[in-house]
């Protein structure tokens, strides 16, 4: 949909990891949007290397990710030990050398780019003496893709996330996999027809929910943070693309499982500022305490530090007008009038309080 709030979030991404990246997308509209023949989004530097982009059922997005994941972790052990085998069979200093630097930056991003590059230099240029050597050095260049650590992303909206691929979802989050996860927030099966999903707020209007839902948010990011080890934040592009930015670097870097639950406000919100103006939807969502921005990092609790920060200010701003620029809200009040003031004071009172248990777990 022209305006769509999901595809900036993934653009971003793409230019910061693109070239080493792996993408898992969960069926839906980051699917939709994303794999849809013969269109493709995604594309390649002058280098040719790109995000790697595949998708499979609705359900299994994470596991489908863990097994890409898997497989990139084998290919990369696989890809050391052929090289720990030509090291301990070749007398050439300039191969140790080389290799040793790759192997103590197998796990960094940066470093093992810059150690590969020297490797591939030294290989090339490199005759075997014997022909066991030269099976060895073609192992490890046949392995060559597999020199930069890689960045494995699942991509996928709140239906996926919240509801039909939870179980998975948390299946990986436990595992402690060095993988990261994006769920495009719309509150909302956005593809499939606009039914509800545990991420609709209650007061708001959708298919199986046509008298507002009755039901909370359920609140996924702190379901996470309950392993405590699990890296997790909730971020808002046009209400403080900074914070975006830091979170998805943070969630990248570091060495564990992470989460980022990115608002996107949908075509199915009806929005009165037409889908022209999502982004300041977006930051007037936050600006009114309807959404929350915070990340919360396990490597500042090895520091001795809280690893919650909550990004957002204190809510400023009319709520009750906030929702009644998206029909999705304004429609209850013309179809079950008797209710809409109630749920609608639930919906604000519950986003308060998200706030308030927030600025308590930064004040810590």
């Amino acid at each position: 949909c022209p305006g769509c709030g999901e595809t900036p979030y993934a653009k971003l991404i793409t230019q910061l990891f693109g070239d080493r990246m792996y993408v898992a997308t969960a069926t839906g509209c980051s699917q939709v949007w994303a794999t849809s023949f013969p269109s493709f989004p995604y594309t390649k530097n002058a280098k040719g290397q790109g995000p790697a982009v595949g998708g499979s059922l609705f359900e299994n997005n994470a596991e489908y990710g863990m097994g890409i994941w898997l497989s990139v972790e084998q290919q990369r052990q696989k890809l050391a030990d052929y090289l720990q085998k030509l090291m301990d069979l070749t007398g050439n200093a300039k191969i140790r050398d080389a290799g040793s630097e790759w192997l103590s930056q197998y796990g960094d991003k940066d470093g093992s780019r810059s150690a590969g590059e020297k490797l591939k230099a030294v290989l090339d240029a490199y005759i075997p003496a014997t022909e066991e050597e030269k099976t060895a050095v073609a192992l490890v260049k046949e392995n060559f893709d597999h020199l930069t650590k890689k960045s494995v992303w699942f991509f996928g909206g709140d239906g996926w996330a919240y509801d039909i691929g939870y179980g998975g979802l948390d299946h990986v989050l436990a595992s402690g996999a060095d993988v990261n996860v994006l769920v495009f927030d719309t509150e909302v099966y956005s593809n499939t027809g606009g039914q509800a999903s545990k991420s609709t707020p209650t007061g708001a209007v959708a298919q199986f929910a046509a008298a507002g839902k009755r039901r909370k948010k359920k609140d996924l990011g702190m379901m996470a943070m309950s392993y405590g080890d699990v890296y997790v934040a909730q971020v808002a592009l046009g209400a403080n693309p900074n914070q975006f930015l830091k979170a998805v670097l943070e969630a990248e870097a570091y060495n564990g499982p992470s989460l980022i639950i990115a608002y996107a406000p949908c075509i199915n919100h009806g929005l009165r500022c037409g889908m022209a103006d999502v982004q300041g939807e977006i930051k007037r969502a936050v600006d009114v305490g309807y959404w929350q921005l915070y990340r919360n990092n396990p490597k500042l609790a090895e520091e001795g530090k809280n690893p919650f920060q909550l990004d957002s200010k204190k809510p400023e701003g009319n709520f009750r007008e906030y929702l009644m620029g998206e029909t999705r809200y304004s429609s209850l009040t013309r179809t079950f009038p008797d209710v809409a003031e109630e749920l609608f004071a639930r919906t604000e009172a519950e986003a308060m309080a998200r706030y308030a248990k927030y600025e308590a777990l930064s004040n810590q």
